[in-house]
């Protein structure tokens, strides 16, 4: 089992930045992929970020404005959001996939966080 614990949500402005962190605790394992994605109200759960050894894979819409990185020593993952705008509103969740490749599919992940609030004011 892997536990999973977001934190960096918040209120922002338009044009603003956050910075979301996860720490996962349990079994994890460098060589698993870690991801983030987004769930806004009436939407479906959607991919953002994953990660696995270095270097990530981005949904269309936030890439060049989100980064993603990784500590193992720490057992974390971050993503940093820059130039974050309304439609940037969501729960974002950060997961686990222990799949082989850089995962992008929400089946493909076995750990879930609980989520932490992200809301862009214009």
């Amino acid at each position: 089992q892997v536990q999973l614990v977001e934190s960096g949500g918040g209120l922002v402005q338009a044009g603003g930045s956050l910075r979301l962190s996860c720490v996962a605790s349990g079994r994890t394992s460098p060589t698993y992929t870690m991801g983030w994605f987004r769930q806004a109200p009436g939407k479906e759960r959607e991919f953002v970020a994953a990660i696995k050894w270095s270097g990530g894979r981005y949904a269309d819409s936030v890439k060049g404005r989100f980064t993603i990185s990784r500590d193992n020593a720490k057992n974390t993952v971050y993503l940093q959001m820059n130039s974050l705008n309304p439609l940037d509103t969501a729960v974002y969740y950060c997961a686990v996939s222990v799949l082989p490749g850089t995962q992008i599919s929400v089946t493909a992940y076995n750990y879930w966080g609980q989520g932490t609030q992200v809301t862009v004011s214009s």
